[in-house]
């Protein structure tokens, strides 16, 4: 199906390090002589693992119609998060990426959240022309619709998620299969993106498709912030999506 393979992949978390020391000391009363400070032996432990947030955690930080007045919010059926446990791809190493494309997370997350943002296409002005209200319809129609996914993970589970984006865009460069509900489809690149700044490291991707025989342009963004991974995948019917630069950074903002 055309709309179900050429869209939306996943990533992020954090690890925390800490040590501990002591030490003793003692004096010599027999001769009145201070005795040299002697160190105990140093104790150390380590901090507890990072914990992952609840889908009800990550529903909070998820962006929604008083973020962003310009766009419009859709909530993401259960059916569309079910279909993306069913992406697959002809190289392992590319799943992740395809995964994405289709509002699904990498790896095992402790919560999860998600909505479909559209970017709302400026109405055409007061007194137009048929043609300008024909030209504005048209550009309503191709307007970018991202799939934006949230996922959190214990211990370094977003960090190792976020890497396996990192390491996909750079294997899969040439291209890959996909697969969804029975259907196929074939990535042919996998370039940079525009660069995206926010939260503690971001990947910008775009992922260029054949459908059809033609070829189709979507933007995929991965954006970590401690141990929550933004996804945002990004399409237009139009068959040339726009990076959702609003949107990036209207999440990121709110994740802190």
């Amino acid at each position: 199906m055309r709309t179900a393979l050429v869209r939306r992949t996943v990533l992020t978390a954090s690890a925390v390090s800490l040590a501990l020391l002591a030490t003793a000391c003692g004096s010599d009363k027999a001769d009145d002589k201070k005795a040299d400070a002697k160190p105990s032996a140093a104790a150390t432990s380590a901090a507890p693992a990072a914990k992952g947030k609840t889908d009800g955690d990550l529903a909070k930080v998820l962006i929604g119609q008083a973020d962003l007045a310009d766009h419009t919010f859709k909530e993401a059926s259960t059916t569309e998060a079910a279909a993306a446990t069913t992406v697959t791809s002809d190289k392992a190493e590319c799943k992740v990426l395809s995964q994405a494309q289709a509002f699904g997370v990498a790896g095992t997350p402790t919560g999860t959240a998600r909505t479909k943002v559209i970017a709302t296409p400026k109405a055409p002005a007061e007194g137009a022309s048929p043609e300008e209200k024909a030209k504005a319809a048209m550009g309503a129609l191709g307007s970018t619709v991202t799939a934006l996914t949230l996922a959190s993970y214990d211990g370094k589970g977003a960090e190792e998620a976020f890497t396996a984006a990192k390491t996909a865009s750079q294997k899969c460069a040439g291209g890959y299969g996909v697969t969804q509900l029975g259907d196929t489809g074939k990535v042919t690149k996998v370039a940079p993106g525009a660069a995206v700044t926010g939260g503690d490291e971001a990947l910008a991707l775009t992922i260029e498709s054949d459908v059809d025989g033609e070829k189709a342009t979507n933007q995929l963004v991965f954006v970590r912030k401690g141990n929550t991974v933004a996804t945002f995948s990004s399409a237009s019917i139009s068959g040339t999506a726009e990076q959702p630069k609003a949107v990036i950074d209207a999440q990121a903002k709110k994740l802190g």
